[in-house]
């Protein structure tokens, strides 16, 4: 799953955000080779005992994500989701996880939502028909 996107400008970070989001980054890798249905698994069973984030939190892991990682700075969105996900999961926070796909062109692409809004994503995410998603139970509300 990517989209073309611009390289993203990296922000200055504490050496153990940096080490968090370098270490969500690293387990983000294999999650985001297994087949969907068992990294919808994954991340229902990460996303347990979590408060919604707000767009705040979610937005400033998913900068942290893309500082340490070329990467997911550039077309890696679903391994820049899978990482952001996490990271705000270490700090006891779920923002909406979702993944769609678009045609005319046909892209497809993953991102993460706080209270319906895609966060940190340039690009028109209402294009996109969600495939799947891994929202928090409360339904965004902090």
């Amino acid at each position: 799953m990517t989209m073309p996107v611009a390289s993203e400008l990296s922000v200055r970070l504490s050496w153990h955000r940096h080490l968090t989001a370098r270490g969500a980054v690293v387990v983000a890798r294999p999650l985001s080779l297994l087949p969907p249905r068992r990294l919808g698994q994954v991340l229902r069973f990460a996303r347990r005992g979590t408060r919604p984030a707000t767009t705040a939190q979610a937005l400033g892991a998913r900068q942290a994500v893309v500082t340490v990682s070329a990467r997911c700075a550039g077309q890696g969105c679903l391994q820049r989701s899978i990482a952001t996900v996490l990271l705000c999961r270490l700090r006891g926070r779920w923002p909406d996880w979702c993944t769609g796909v678009r045609t005319e062109p046909f892209r497809a692409h993953a991102w993460v939502e706080v209270g319906g809004a895609a966060v940190g994503e340039g690009d028109d995410t209402t294009l996109f028909h969600t495939m799947m998603s891994v929202r928090h139970p409360s339904g965004g509300r902090p």
